[in-house]
């Protein structure tokens, strides 16, 4: 296995151009334990540690520009305002160890279904900023990122730099469903986004089908519900009913599997769950701000 180690973004593409089955490393979280158990034994190695500006974000007018290798403690302690539903998802990432080394670049590389920042940057309607020597760089929106298992739309000669993420414009929540608080791999996850500008709810299901997915008939249904209600304009509570029904479309949403971590039943049942609660959360939240607004005025 060899080495490569490149000092600049420019000589990591040029490196990766040369070598296209070089697998990146950065923060090392998900592709050691893969070499240490024998999973993988890729020919190079292509360490990105040196690559400054991938631990670097802006946060523009609209939207977060986030470097693939900002941890994920950085983005708790830095983004929590801008980003409240990718700041959940972080709290929720193995140890504090692993939160100072991983970064969301990493969950996209490896593009495994249990990756926990995925739910959220679906539901927050992320674009993956992707570069190559050859054909420069392209946005790759992240309902079109996840190709199959452990697959995503990267090109051979590709590298993730930067994931761009629109600033919460609404209540955004996160939840997860494991054996306990730390170093757990999901069960399943459900990010939920309530984005009152376009008066649209976006969702993001993990570890509950071969890719991270969103429950589209879910969001269909409950933007109809929502808006043919009423409900952004007068936030009132949501009806058990409007919510049960949510619920369990986000479950039929899933394809999930049976393995050691839970059966494909428990999963489905858990979205559910997970689903009618998050929108519960959120929809108090949009109310309260609402309130507090009209009382401001």
């Amino acid at each position: 296995m060899d080495f490569l180690r490149p000092a600049s973004w420019e000589e990591a593409l040029a490196a990766k151009a040369e070598h296209p089955t070089a697998v990146p490393i950065a923060g090392g979280t998900d592709v050691m334990v893969e070499i240490n158990f024998d999973h993988r034994r890729p020919e190079y190695l292509l360490d990105l540690n040196r690559v400054g500006d991938l631990y670097e974000w802006e946060v523009g007018e609209d939207s977060v520009r986030l470097g693939a290798s900002v941890p994920y403690a950085k983005i708790m302690e830095h983004l929590r305002a801008e980003l409240p539903g990718l700041a959940l998802a972080s709290h929720t990432v193995a140890s504090p160890q692993i939160r100072n080394r991983g970064g969301v670049g990493g969950n996209l590389g490896t593009a495994s279904p249990a990756g926990d920042a995925h739910p959220a940057l679906l539901a927050a309607g992320a674009e993956v900023e992707v570069q190559s020597a050859a054909r420069g760089t392209r946005l790759v929106p992240i309902d079109d990122f996840y190709t199959g298992v452990k697959r995503n739309a990267l090109q051979p000669d590709e590298l993730i730099r930067a994931v761009h993420v629109r600033k919460a414009d609404g209540p955004q929540q996160y939840s997860k469903v494991g054996t306990r608080n730390a170093m757990v791999i999901a069960v399943c996850a459900f990010g939920l986004a309530l984005h009152p500008d376009t008066r649209t709810v976006r969702t993001g299901i993990g570890s509950a089908a071969p890719t991270p997915v969103r429950a589209a008939t879910a969001e269909d249904f409950l933007n109809a519900a929502l808006e043919e209600g009423g409900f952004w304009d007068s936030g009132k509570v949501i009806t058990p009913s409007v919510a049960r029904q949510f619920a369990d479309l986000c479950a039929a949403s899933c394809n999930p599997i049976d393995d050691v971590r839970g059966t494909a039943g428990y999963r489905r049942h858990a979205v559910g769950v997970m689903a009618r609660r998050t929108l519960t959360w959120t929809w108090e939240s949009y109310r309260g701000t609402r309130t507090a607004s009209e009382g401001a005025a």
